[in-house]
């Protein structure tokens, strides 16, 4: 599908795009049907080759507005149309198009001018995303794209919660969903929206098949990490051997050293496959450095 690195325009937290030099080159250069049970942002499959895409994330948001730019694929104008007039209609930043932050702002919040200029606008758009049917997945990906870290947060009672961050519509922005429509116009791409488990019992899985996992990390904080526990994290691998078992091929990611946290449980179970080093950084929402730590990825193919 790609020949130079897309990264997808969602900005996914977890998203594996700075990792996929490292990664691509160990995934089978023939695929019949690539299956990602846990696409999330998608830069994976953007810069995966192969004749059908069998693509899944738990997560409604994520799968609504992969679906929406999948389907804006065939008419970006009117994407942009509509997403232009949100940003010109509420007064945000776009310096892909023009700069509108007053100077003296940019010397007074030198590190977060983005944020101080765009919290009210952003406000306004949120509120009214919140008082609406949340069906207008314009204003949506806006939210995404100017929230704090991008992320898609809601809470108990369904509102968008996320503060705004100190981001801009930019030039990345444009680019990154600009290589998306360009990604997925012609590929053969079904979506779903089921728990991982239910999405293998629907596709059936073969030996043309290849599949890679990106599932939540059990010994990392994250928000998308809440939803995994060691009883999934066991599921997980059982999975995997019938799969193996089956002659299906599979590649892994995992994390399996974290500060002096270590997965025993998915440590131990790697030791009957390949396994890749990743050199690897992670921010966490709940603190926003830079944590070293071993991320692996695994493979029931290839040289061991």
């Amino acid at each position: 599908m790609a020949n130079k690195i897309i990264r997808s325009p969602l900005f996914y937290v977890g998203d594996k795009y700075k990792l996929l030099n490292e990664i691509l080159p160990f995934f089978p250069k023939e695929i019949d049907r690539f299956i990602e049970p846990f696409t999330g942002g998608g830069s994976v499959f953007l810069n995966v080759n192969a004749k059908k895409y069998l693509l899944n994330d738990i997560d409604k948001n994520v799968y609504l507005l992969h679906k929406f730019l999948i389907k804006h694929s065939k008419k970006p104008n009117t994407f942009f149309k509509e997403v232009e007039k949100i940003i010109f209609d509420y007064n945000l930043s776009r310096s892909y198009k023009e700069d509108i932050v007053p100077l003296d702002l940019k010397i007074k919040h030198k590190k977060t001018y983005y944020a101080k200029f765009n919290r009210e606008s952003f406000n306004k758009l949120k509120s009214d995303f919140n008082n609406s049917e949340h069906d207008d997945l314009y204003k949506f990906y806006v939210l995404l794209i100017y929230g704090f870290n991008r992320m898609i947060r809601f809470n108990r009672s369904g509102e968008y919660n996320l503060p705004v961050g100190n981001v801009d519509f930019n030039n990345n922005v444009v680019n990154a969903l600009e290589s998306y429509f360009k990604s997925v116009k012609t590929a053969n791409i079904e979506f779903n929206n089921l728990d991982y488990l239910n999405f293998l019992k629907k596709v059936k899985p073969n030996k043309n098949d290849f599949l890679y996992f990106d599932p939540p990390y059990l010994i990392t904080f994250s928000e998308y990490n809440k939803l995994w526990n060691e009883k999934n994290e066991i599921d997980l691998i059982t999975t995997l051997d019938k799969l193996n078992e089956s002659g299906v091929r599979f590649a892994v990611s995992n994390v399996t050293h974290y500060k002096k946290k270590e997965n025993g449980i998915f440590n131990n179970w790697s030791k009957n496959y390949n396994v890749i080093p990743i050199k690897s950084n992670y921010i966490s929402y709940h603190d926003n450095s830079i944590k070293t730590f071993k991320e692996v990825l695994i493979t029931n193919y290839g040289k061991r």
